[in-house]
Parts: C-alpha cells; sequence; structure tokens
C-alpha cells in the first residue's frame, strides 16, 4: 500500500480515504474507512471515464448486478455512486495480495494452495453463474489470496466498457490477453464458459508462475489462445487434468464451475482452506498487510492530526506458524469511532469566469481574485472530501475541495479560482489585446514573427509551464496540465503536454506547432506512443494564449470534453 499523494482525493462519499492499493486500465484502489470503522476497498474510475455518458449507464448496471452476488469466495460490493462527478465502487476490504504480486514476489505457489485455490473460485463463479452473471475478466489481479481464502474481485467494472463507442480510448477489450476465452478474442461472446477457461489459466499460472499462453505482445498471446495449446509445465495429477479441461477451445467441452469445484474438493474448498491453505512466506506478508493497516488507522486517529477522534487501542496480532501451512491467524478488527460532521475546511476560491466565446477571438472576462490579490493561477494540490448528508431518497453526498479546484456545479461546485484575462503577456503596459492584430502593435518581436502567417516562437512563450485544467465547461476538474515551450519552426515538435489526472494516471500529448499569430500558438496535438487506454489517441488542434504573465491552454477536443488549463511559469 501506497501513502496518498498530495493530489488524490482523501475521501471518497462516505468513506475516508487511507492508502492506494493498487491501480490499473480502469482506476486507482483505495484503502478507505466508514463512519463505523470498517475497512473497504474503493475503486475510483479514471477521469477520463466520467466524461462519457453510455459509460455511466453501464455502470451503474453492472454495480447493480454486482451488488447481487455475495458468497464465501467473493468480495461483497457495499456501496457505489455511478453519478459522483468520477464514479466509484467499495467493495469490502480483505487483507492479502493479489495473485499476481504473490506469484511475481515469492514465485509458483505449492499444489496444495493451488487447489485450494481452484476449489474456491470455482465456488465463486458456480453461484455467480446462478445469478445468470458473467465475470468476463477472470484474471490472477482479479484473486486475492487472504488468510481465509482466494476472493474473486472486481465484479461491475470492467464489463462498464463493454460496447461503448464513445470512450476516449482507442479500443476498450474486455478481459486480458492471455486469459480470454478463444470466443471472447473471437467476438462470438461470453458466457460461464468463458469463466471457466480463465480459471484455468489462472490455476497455470498459479503453478508454474507464468501464463499458459505466453507472448510478448497482445497480438501473439490471442493468436495463440485461439489456435495453439496451452503450456502447462509442472501441473500433474488431477490439477493438470482440470486444467486442460477448463482450457479447452470449444466452450461446450469445458465442465462446470461447480464440477471443477467437486473434483478439486469433494467436500468443499472451505474444507481445504481451514487447515491452513497458504504456505508460511504467505502467511507472514498477510500478516503484516493486517498489521500495517490497523497501525496506519491508528495513526490517523492521534488527536494531534484530528482532535475530534480519540486514541485507538489496538493489540498487534501475533503469528504462529508451524510447518510449512499454519491456520490463520486472528486478527482483531479495527474500530475506530469517526465523528458524521467531519469536514475539512474548505478555503474560499472566486468564480471561475466564462471562457472565451471561440478558440480563433479570445475574449477578455473581468479578473477573479480577492480586493489586493491579482488572479493568477497556481500550482495544483487537490483534496476532494465528500461526507455523507441527508438527500433525496435519505442519501446525499456534500463535497469539500481545498486548494482551487472543485466539482460540477450541479454537484457541489467550488470552482478553479485563476484568471481568465486573454491579454498578451509579451507587452510591458497591460493593456487588453482583443485581437491578434493588436497583440501584435503591442509586441513587435511577436508581429515579426507572424508577418508571414507563422515563424519561430517568441522566447516569452519558452519554458516550463503548469497548472489545473478543466473539461465540460469547467464543471469536471481533470488534474494537472504540464509542458515545456521548445523552440521550434511551424511544423516541428514544441513540446510535450503531460497531463496527471487527479488519481495520477497520466498522458502525454505530442505538440506540432502549426502557426505563431500575434496572439498566441496554433498547434496540433497527437496523442503519444505508449499512453493507457484511457488517454485520447486522436489529434486536435490546441491554443497556447498569453493570460496576464500566466498562459492558457485550449483545445477542440470534444472527446475529451474541451479542456482548459490556467497555467504558470514553473521554470525551466
Amino acid at each position: 500500500m501506497q501513502p496518498l499523494a498530495g493530489d488524490e482525493p482523501t475521501a471518497v462519499g462516505p468513506y475516508r480515504l487511507l492508502g492506494r492499493l493498487g491501480s490499473g486500465g480502469m482506476g486507482r484502489v483505495y484503502l478507505g474507512r466508514s463512519a463505523g470503522g470498517r475497512s473497504v476497498a474503493v475503486k475510483i474510475v479514471h477521469p477520463h471515464f466520467a466524461l462519457d455518458e453510455e459509460f455511466r449507464a453501464r455502470f451503474r448496471r453492472e454495480v447493480q448486478a454486482a451488488r447481487r452476488v455475495g458468497g464465501a469466495w467473493t468480495a461483497s460490493v457495499l456501496d457505489a455512486d455511478p453519478d459522483a462527478p468520477v464514479p466509484w465502487v467499495a467493495t469490502a476490504y480483505a487483507a492479502g495480495p493479489s495473485l499476481t504480486a504473490a506469484v511475481t514476489d515469492g514465485g509458483p505457489l505449492p499444489a496444495r494452495t493451488v487447489r485450494a485455490l481452484g476449489a474456491g473460485l470455482a465456488e465463486a463463479l458456480a453461484a455467480v453463474h446462478e445469478l445468470g452473471l458473467v465475470h468476463r475478466d477472470v484474471k490472477p489481479s482479479n484473486v486475492l489470496l487472504t488468510l481465509d481464502g482466494p476472493l474473486l474481485i472486481d465484479f461491475g467494472i470492467a464489463r462498464a466498457t463493454d460496447g461503448t463507442a464513445s470512450l476516449t480510448s482507442s479500443g476498450v477489450s474486455i478481459g486480458s490477453p492471455g486469459y480470454m476465452s478463444p470466443e471472447q478474442i473471437l467476438g462470438k461472446g461470453a458466457t460461464g464458459a468463458a469463466d471457466v477457461f480463465s480459471l484455468g489459466a489462472v490455476l497455470a499460472y498459479a503453478a508454474n508462475g507464468a501464463p499458459p499462453f505466453p507472448g510478448d505482445s497482445s497480438a501473439a498471446l490471442l493468436y495463440k489462445v485461439v489456435h495453439e495449446e496451452p503450456e502447462l509445465g509442472s501441473l500433474d495429477g488431477e490439477l493438470r487434468e482440470v486444467a486442460e479441461a477448463c482450457l479447452a477451445k470449444e466452450p461446450g467441452r469445458r465442465p462446470g464451475p461447480a464440477e471443477v469445484a467437486r473434483r478439486l474438493a469433494p467436500e468443499g474448498a472451505a474444507r481445504l482452506v481451514a487447515g491452513g491453505w497458504l504456505p508460511r512466506a504467505l502467511v507472514e506478508r498477510v500478516s503484516r498487510s493486517a498489521v500495517e493497516v490497523l497501525n496506519l488507522e491508528a495513526a490517523e486517529a492521534v488527536p494531534a492530526a484530528a482532535p475530534a477522534f480519540g486514541p485507538v487501542e489496538s493489540s498487534t496480532p501475533s503469528v504462529a506458524v508451524a510447518g510449512e501451512f499454519g491456520p490463520p491467524p486472528t486478527v482483531p478488527p479495527a474500530a475506530v469511532p469517526e465523528p458524521q460532521d467531519a469536514v475539512p475546511t474548505s478555503e474560499a476560491t472566486p468564480e471561475m469566469p466564462e471562457m472565451p466565446g471561440t478558440p480563433e477571438t479570445p475574449e477578455t472576462p473581468e479578473t477573479p481574485g480577492t480586493p489586493g490579490t491579482p488572479g493568477k493561477s497556481g500550482k495544483v494540490s487537490v483534496s476532494v472530501a465528500a461526507t455523507a448528508v441527508p438527500g433525496a431518497g435519505g442519501r446525499g453526498r456534500r463535497v469539500s475541495c481545498t486548494v482551487a479546484l472543485g466539482v460540477a456545479a450541479a454537484l457541489a461546485v467550488v470552482t478553479v479560482g485563476v484568471g481568465f484575462l486573454v491579454k498578451p503577456f509579451l507587452g510591458t503596459d497591460g493593456g487588453e489585446g482583443g485581437s491578434d492584430a493588436g497583440a501584435a502593435a503591442k509586441s513587435p518581436s511577436t508581429s515579426a514573427s507572424s508577418a508571414s502567417g507563422g515563424g519561430r516562437i517568441p522566447a516569452a512563450y519558452l519554458g516550463t509551464w503548469q497548472g489545473s485544467a478543466t473539461a465540460l465547461s469547467g464543471n469536471l476538474p481533470i488534474g494537472t496540465f504540464r509542458v515545456t515551450v521548445e523552440q521550434a519552426s511551424v511544423g516541428q515538435e514544441l513540446g510535450r503536454l503531460r497531463q496527471t489526472d487527479q488519481l495520477g494516471g497520466v498522458c502525454t500529448d505530442i505538440l506540432t506547432l502549426r502557426a505563431v499569430t500575434a496572439a498566441r500558438l496554433i498547434a496540433s496535438s497527437t496523442g503519444a506512443k505508449g499512453n493507457h487506454d484511457g488517454c485520447d489517441p486522436g489529434t486536435n488542434t490546441v491554443y497556447l494564449t498569453p493570460s496576464h504573465g500566466d498562459l492558457v491552454y485550449t483545445s477542440d477536443s470534444s472527446a475529451e470534453g474541451n479542456p482548459v488549463a490556467v497555467m504558470s511559469k514553473a521554470g525551466d
């Protein structure tokens, strides 16, 4: 678990966030605590998906379906808000690494552990399929290894992107290469048999420390899944027979999950787990993780840090490990009272003026700010805190934001207090520049560079700029933009824009100079290779406009909600 960064949320809905557990293509996962002291895992989707209404609709439906899933080997969905500025879902927290982390750090698991793992996951899938649901993304990173047995997680999130055409990604596929079934890859849909195929691949990975379909690229992996036989390595005996049956190419030849569970654990997976199912190293690791959570919660409750919270008395669980497999140690639950009315102080910020009517003709709105304070943007640090308050239907949200970044107006906003004076910063008299021609009259250097319809970049633009960004006409905060403008001629790269969202996700855009006018730079922006799926891969037109010593970035990318950023000089 990693500590929260300065620009990450400190609370989501009624849950206070204590640390970051991990991240993936869909979002980030945090350890949270409810007002009653219950530990939860809160997954917040990447803000890019929040711009897509079709995604929200699917997310809402899938969360409703996931709430129906509840069993001994699944993490129950406790709460969710698909309508939040950035959708989130909370599930029961269980201390333990993912199968991916356990194998990466410690190598293949012993046969006894693999058998219990397969039996537990098979029972989980049987219960899910009885509800008419299909997981569709069974893979090692979606399996947790806890002292009480394996847990299958991440219901209802990955599937929300299925069929979504308007996402800002270059193509979202449901499932993971190497663990998807052949019928998923071929676009024939996914039934419960697809989950069984993925289960077989997970068993092979756990036993061998490598997937059954190795490859250096997604294309190679997908080809092998469809056309080649799996590499099962050291798997032998009944485990090998079960894995082979699960990995049959034809869905009809695969056993059902209930049959898999019976073959691996005739008396039930719980019997295999009860005697201690994890190797000693993993028992110690899980126990340390539990202690870490207790210590973290106790530190959060220190009176000096939060006077309304009382001290926490907790005993550190002792772990007795005998032999290779030991019984699960008892870890006392943490219960720290949390006041219902605890809301972080919100700093007052001026309202954001409207943006110019068109990118071609920037207007000059009034300067925001308090008396005697220039309306100048600074570096951004986001801290969104929300507590549950009565609302429609007895449930609602109150959002409090610190520093200078807010949430959508219809969902309790505090807007960004930045100056949007579109004035050329190349002049010296501070006068208004309502047109490119006017700006050129005040700045001979810019006029000269643009006399032929575009040229080299004036020196005043050069350097590193950084500031907050919003989308959807300022109603959705999307993090921090940073760009280093370098000297370039028309047709050359002038710099790379680094977009860091509120959850730490990064997208990089390559900016190519198209024109230098008297009032601004015009460039083409193209997503860089290597960006994650949530980034916009297309090419858009962007404008860099002087603004009272700042640099205003605007874009015509409707897929990203027409982002706007006001950036201050950050130094080279």
